[in-house]
């Protein structure tokens, strides 16, 4: 499975080589839990058991959930009342499915930004990465869907307003708007289109997971130092590594002990705390709530999407340009999504020949301005344009701004001008200046 040198599974009893000849799914399993790792992960390495746990967490609740589900307008509400008071555990299970998707996404974006601060997107992990931009893509989908199924006041009007977005596409932008909803409005043939395909897409990513975990398999994990481990022989690749059973295996399961201590904590005494108040209302076509909001995931990039109003000078350059194909509501369509473009092609836009931001002293100032700046975008998206006596506008134009500087201008400049640290000469060198070997040798007398 991987290229770095290891001792692979061989069947002995007769049984195992029976099975190993006709299905080796024991030596998959084997090759996969012996595979050499790094021995100088952290603990920001943790994410992908917490995110993996997080998929089988949404799946199993959302079946059970769906058993009970009634995806018409005139049910949905009722039905998911239902399950709050009359299903056996059907709160618990409502609750761990709700906040079971917050846990997801803030696993998934501190594993996406370690990955951009240790540059785990660079060569030869491209394919790697883009794969788990299209599961994050489908991640964002499958929760606007499932945000939609309890046909509340905020679930009615998200899916009024985000579907919008499509509408704005010249030419064909009414055509999708009309085959999302299957209609001219969301009504029930949206619900039970949004209820199938939310049903169907976690299958979808667990597949896309499975390519993800065996792209990064075939390639190796990158480490703190961002240096490939030796592939030499599998005594050098030895001293790079440990097996990933039993270190990493205990490392994992402790560190997702401890978030699931914190995870039921807030399952058990403040599950509504990330929910909005008005999606307890029936959704009511004839009342707009007075402050429209996604979920918090979502936030930082609906603030992008609201920061280019009219009145801004590159929107109005755009329009000009385009001879008014493009107004201010597409082009905040094709800056929401051309953030998460941006993103995708990290690859290619670092030129930097050192991976790791460890060793690069002038990238990690600009990371970390990024990452505060995410948190600025999360806050302003959640904010009315008149918070702060109307400054907010220009507060999302200003962090969505640097969004855009930082990939776009900034990774490839730096990769030119910048003077990285040494490197170490390889895994084993920096993690013996870590731990270095106790002295065993007896005292002298």
């Amino acid at each position: 499975m991987s290229g770095i040198p290891h001792d692979h599974y061989k069947p002995r009893a007769g049984f195992e080589k029976w099975l190993h000849s006709r299905l080796p799914i024991v030596g998959l399993l084997y090759d996969t839990l012996m595979i050499p790792t790094p021995k100088n992960l952290n603990w920001m390495w943790i994410w992908g058991i917490v995110l993996t746990f997080c998929l089988a967490l949404q799946i199993v609740t959302g079946v059970v959930l769906a058993m009970h589900y009634t995806p018409n307008t005139k049910l949905a509400f009722a039905s998911v009342e239902h399950i709050m008071r009359d299903v056996n555990g059907g709160y618990m299970l409502r609750y761990l499915h709700a906040n079971g998707a917050s846990l997801f996404f803030f696993a998934v974006y501190l594993h996406i930004f370690r990955g951009l601060y240790y540059g785990s997107y660079k060569a030869p992990r491209e394919v790697t990465w883009i794969i788990g931009m299209l599961i994050y893509l489908l991640m964002m989908g499958t929760a606007f869907m499932g945000y939609v199924l309890p046909w509340g006041q905020m679930s009615f009007w998200g899916a009024t307003v985000i579907t919008g977005l499509f509408g704005a596409i010249p030419g064909i932008g009414p055509d999708i708007q009309t085959w999302l909803l299957g209609g001219p409005a969301v009504e029930n043939a949206t619900l039970n289109r949004f209820f199938s395909l939310h049903y169907l897409l976690p299958f979808v990513i667990a597949g896309l997971v499975a390519v993800h975990i065996w792209a990064f398999h075939t390639t190796g994990n990158n480490n703190p130092t961002g240096v490939e481990v030796r592939r030499g022989s599998k005594e050098e690749a030895a001293k790079d590594t440990v097996p990933f059973w039993p270190y990493y295996v205990i490392k994992d399961l402790f560190a997702l002990a401890v978030i699931l201590a914190v995870f039921f904590a807030i399952v058990g005494f403040m599950p509504n705390f990330l929910g909005e108040p008005d999606n307890y209302i029936e959704a009511n076509p004839l009342m707009t709530p007075a402050h429209i909001v996604p979920e918090w995931y979502f936030l930082p990039f609906y603030a992008i999407l609201r920061a280019f109003t009219s009145d801004v000078w590159i929107v109005q350059i755009a329009h000009f340009v385009s001879f008014g194909i493009i107004d201010a509501k597409f082009f905040g369509v094709i800056a929401m999504f051309g953030a998460i473009l941006v993103m995708a092609l990290a690859p290619w836009l670092d030129t930097s020949s050192v991976r790791s931001g460890k060793y690069r002293p002038s990238f990690r100032w600009w990371f970390w301005i990024l990452v505060v700046d995410f948190l600025v975008l999360m806050w302003a998206g959640s904010q009315s344009p008149d918070a702060l006596g109307g400054w907010m506008p220009a507060i999302s134009l200003l962090a969505s701004a640097y969004w855009f500087f930082y990939f776009l201008i900034l990774l490839p400049l730096l990769g030119v001008f910048e003077r990285p640290d040494p490197l170490p000469a390889t895994i084993e060198a920096d993690f013996d200046a870590h731990y270095p070997a106790a002295d065993l040798a007896e005292p002298a007398e």
